[in-house]
């Protein structure tokens, strides 16, 4: 059952047209990623379903009943709300269908017939299975936990950072879970165990989604369909990300095929044209514009076809390591490093050597350290003790606040400061347009300044600076963040092909497996341990031994309850008078009862036995006598499994 329906939407701001005669339909049940360029009008769709933009041309055709909710950017709270108060305010519907729910079964107890009563309880059972709302309290305490926002939950929620407040807003929204959720980017400021919780909430829950991410680990597993909006247009493909490639490529032979064609047809009818009279009739007239419209066709096809190529190239170099190479060039060498600050360590021990060619992430929970290692090997802070040698060599730094760009100056003052168009890239001459169109920036783009940009356009060209430095190592913290995915695929391509190290923070487990040949994982109150596993796997296996651990403990939980519930009961140490009893004179016992089972079933088998004593007889004494041997056998078992444990602990 379709949701949403869009038709012939079109959305023009000034001269810019970001969408041009598009459809779109997300049905119940759907999990439908938004992909495509910085820029190209995804938040735009997001924003005309929502209502909050009005298309140029074309319908917005959504049910009133359904309930669609949006993830904001940047979210309002009151100014008194605390984080615990700020989340259940998302559910005040929920838990009022709740409460009417119990008021009408405590009357439907003595008033079992009312009609009304009874349809009204089914109509609330339903709406709260819907939103599966049975036990809220247990809910909000769960993801106040998997959020990290436990230890904040009596703080009034605007004293929050911005990343804290979007997961207060998130927490409310997933818990709240309306008819249709939209997400834009919402694994920002969430480490990769949030983002796993968020995965595995979204899908148990069954909810209908529709979502911009950058996050292509989190759009394979979440995902039940991918829209790219490309070139103004919006194109579908099924499954998650690793699919939509599959299909873009299948598209892209499909096109290069049709282009064949359309070669062919265009060979055929520039022949009729060159031919001159015919041509100029008045009734080819029409055969005559079509032969100009295949030329602008003929034209456009390769573009198309060469932007498709590349991208899905740049996917295809997934793990493509430099093999051979001589990794004898120290960097870094750390020795019993250790860090603090009130409350809390960050760094304990930590020892560890950087390499000429390492490509190193730096992996873990959110406020474990992660960026502070950086800060302390670019020498920004100083640690609490330990040392960090470091060799002649030179650095490359980025970081999420864009230090090293300034907003008064061009694009071209910024590559070029020294005036002219040219630019230096790891050891080639370029012209500044060239390379910036690497980076998906148009010409025009050359004159503005860097303050008018959107976030995601500075951190493009934040990192098309930095990759234009002669440096030996590279140290990046959070440099996917605010980039689209084609962006993002450019910036894996730039870094494989780096000469020198990398270290870089991210919580992009894709953009990790891609780039990393070894993890630094900071796994909370100053442990920090070294893996050459790809990120996949080690969460992988954590989440195994994790699940192995829950099970360990509810086991042993479960084993004190009874102890608490038979307090009296003292740990045994050696066989009860009746088991001791049991254990010396069963094994006899069974042995007799093994040879009348046997007599008796001999006697079943002999006509002249079964029929002196008769059939009846016998086979009601051997179904009792199997009874007995069963009931002792068992007994036997389980006195025989107490003795060999209190012989082992003994």
């Amino acid at each position: 059952m379709a949701l949403i329906d869009l038709f012939h939407i079109k959305k023009q701001y000034d001269v810019k047209l970001l969408l041009d005669d598009v459809d779109f339909h997300l049905n119940e049940g759907e999990r439908v990623t938004i992909i495509g360029q910085n820029g190209c009008g995804k938040s735009t769709l997001m924003k005309i379903i929502i209502g909050s933009e009005e298309p140029t041309e074309g319908k917005r055709v959504i049910d009133k009943s359904v309930q669609i909710e949006m993830l904001q950017q940047h979210p309002k709270f009151e100014p008194g709300l605390s984080v615990r108060q700020a989340i259940e305010n998302e559910l005040t519907e929920l838990k009022e269908a709740k409460k009417n729910y119990d008021e009408i079964s405590s009357k439907l107890a003595t008033d079992f017939d009312n009609t009304e009563l009874l349809k009204e309880h089914e109509k609330l059972s339903n709406y709260i299975d819907h939103h599966n709302a049975w036990n809220l309290d247990d809910k909000v305490e769960r993801v106040l936990q998997e959020f990290q926002l436990k230890e904040y939950e009596d703080r009034p929620a605007i004293t929050l950072s911005g990343g804290e407040q979007r997961r207060v807003a998130l927490a409310g929204l997933i818990l709240k879970k309306p008819d249709v959720l939209l997400l834009d980017e919402p694994t920002n400021h969430l480490d990769v165990y949030m983002v796993e919780f968020l995965e595995d909430m979204l899908l148990k829950e069954k909810f209908t989604l529709l979502f911009i991410s950058h996050d292509r680990h989190f759009i394979d597993t979440v995902a039940t369909r991918v829209v790219e909006v490309d070139n103004q247009m919006l194109v579908s493909y099924n499954g998650g990300y690793m699919r939509y490639l599959e299909q873009k490529e299948a598209r892209m032979k499909s096109m290069q095929k049709s282009h064949e064609n359309l070669l062919r047809l265009l060979k055929q009818e520039e022949a009729w044209l060159a031919k001159g009279v015919r041509a100029r009739e008045k009734r080819n007239q029409g055969r005559k514009k079509r032969v100009f419209e295949l030329r602008e066709e003929a034209k456009t096809n390769p573009t198309l076809i060469r932007k498709m190529m590349i991208e899905l190239e740049r996917e295809k170099k997934h793990f493509n390591r430099e093999e051979g190479v001589s990794r004898k060039k120290m960097l870094f060498e750390i020795e019993h490093l250790h860090y603090s600050v009130p409350g809390k360590k960050l760094i304990e021990d930590f020892t560890t050597r950087i390499l000429q060619k390492d490509k190193i992430a730096i992996v873990g929970i959110n406020g474990a350290g992660k960026s502070t290692l950086l800060k302390l090997m670019l020498g920004r802070i100083k640690p609490d003790s330990g040392i960090i040698k470091q060799g002649d060599f030179s650095v490359g730094y980025f970081d999420q606040h864009r230090e090293m760009l300034n907003d008064e100056k061009t694009l071209i003052e910024t590559f070029c400061p020294d005036g002219g168009d040219r630019v230096e890239v790891q050891g080639k001459n370029m012209h500044v347009y060239g390379y910036l169109k690497s980076f998906l920036f148009p010409k025009e783009f050359l004159d503005k300044k860097v303050g008018v940009l959107s976030g995601g356009e500075k951190n493009r060209v934040a990192l098309a600076l930095l990759l234009t430095k002669k440096v030996d190592c590279l140290i990046l913290d959070e440099p996917t963040n605010d980039l689209d995915i084609q962006t993002i695929n450019i910036l894996e391509e730039k870094l494989i092909n780096f000469p020198g190290a990398i270290l870089f923070v991210s919580h992009d487990r894709y953009f990790i497996d891609k780039i990393a040949s070894k993890l630094f994982i900071f796994k909370g109150n100053g442990l920090v341990e070294e893996s050459y596993q790809s990120y996949t796997e080690y969460l992988s296996i954590e989440k195994e031994i994790k699940e192995l651990g829950d099970l360990e403990q509810e086991t042993a939980n479960f084993a004190a309850k009874k102890e608490e519930e038979n307090p009296k009961v003292k740990k045994q140490t050696k066989l009860s008078y009746k088991q001791q009893q049991d254990f010396d004179k069963l094994p006899a016992q069974i042995e007799a009862l093994e040879a009348k089972i046997d007599e008796l079933n001999n006697c079943l088998q002999n006509p002249a036995c079964y029929q002196e004593k008769g059939l009846t007889v016998i086979s009601e004494e051997l179904a009792e006598v199997e009874k007995e041997y069963e009931e002792k056998s068992d007994r036997y078992l389980e006195i025989l499994e107490i003795y060999e444990e209190l012989q082992e602990n003994s």
